[in-house]
């Protein structure tokens, strides 16, 4: 009658690997909307295996299907995520041993990133400014090499000057975006997907949609600054967040990749 609470070390092994798992999709969550969701899922999923242990039949065959029918409502709720994985999945280079590696950096709880942030706010400040379009990408975890190969490879470590010329207007570098890994800038004029999202104002540009595009796709983040109105956008996860003073805006991206 108490075989339910009998635990063999598959068992101890079994619930740790889940927990681990559930720990890790909660950090992949972490910060959007979709993590609600995904609390309300573990708790029902929880609940079910409870009932079944208990042997409540009823309650628990009701939540078996439910859960068992939402399947597809998953993919469409968590479509960005899922695209995020499968991407990271996808352009990982099993020949390399260390590549494959640096593609699971995601399960690390800090990027541990070099990256001189203070740097490249300078740049965008003074960009700003005099209204000079720019638009920088910052990758994180997910290997954005599928755009780098889009653009003109260079590798070049950030500095303020570096960014500024090759966003000057006349600069043959100017078009497309900048990619930004480990504090080295690793090519220019890169093509990113533009965003079809309906929520985005009309009042914004390609430049807009291309840095939200990007933030859809990956967990890579954007400095975005608009050559009308030289405000600096910071872009990530499909949102768009305009700081008041530069010093908001270097403590969240610090805290987003350092």
């Amino acid at each position: 009658m108490l075989d339910f609470i009998e635990f063999s070390f598959l068992d101890v092994l079994d619930i740790f690997l889940v927990a681990l798992l559930l720990y890790y999709i909660y950090k992949l969550l972490k910060g959007t909307v979709a993590i609600n969701i995904f609390v309300g899922i573990a708790l029902i999923f929880l609940i079910w295996k409870i009932t079944q242990a208990l042997k409540m039949e009823m309650l628990s065959g009701i939540l078996g299907y439910l859960l068992s029918g939402g399947v597809i409502a998953l993919i469409i709720v968590f479509q960005q995520e899922i695209r995020k994985f499968l991407l990271m999945i996808g352009t990982t280079n099993f020949s390399n041993k260390r590549s494959f590696f640096n593609q699971l950096k995601f399960l690390r709880s800090e990027i541990n990133s070099e990256i001189d942030v203070d740097k490249i706010l300078k740049a965008c400040n003074s960009m700003s400014k005099t209204k000079t379009g720019a638009l920088i990408v910052i990758e994180r975890t997910n290997n954005l090499d599928f755009l780098v190969n889009t653009g003109d490879v260079m590798n070049a470590q950030v500095n303020e000057v570096l960014l500024e010329s090759i966003f000057f207007k006349n600069s043959p570098l100017h078009d497309g975006a900048t990619i930004i890994r480990d504090n080295y800038v690793v090519a220019t004029r890169v093509v990113l997907p533009i965003s079809d999202s309906t929520k985005i104002p009309a009042r914004f540009g390609l430049r807009h949609r291309a840095a939200i595009g990007v933030s859809e796709r990956t967990d890579a983040v954007c400095l975005l600054v608009s050559e009308e109105t030289g405000e600096i956008s910071y872009i990530k996860d499909g949102e768009f967040v305009l700081y008041n003073t530069s010093d908001e805006l270097a403590d969240k991206l610090k805290k987003d990749v350092m």
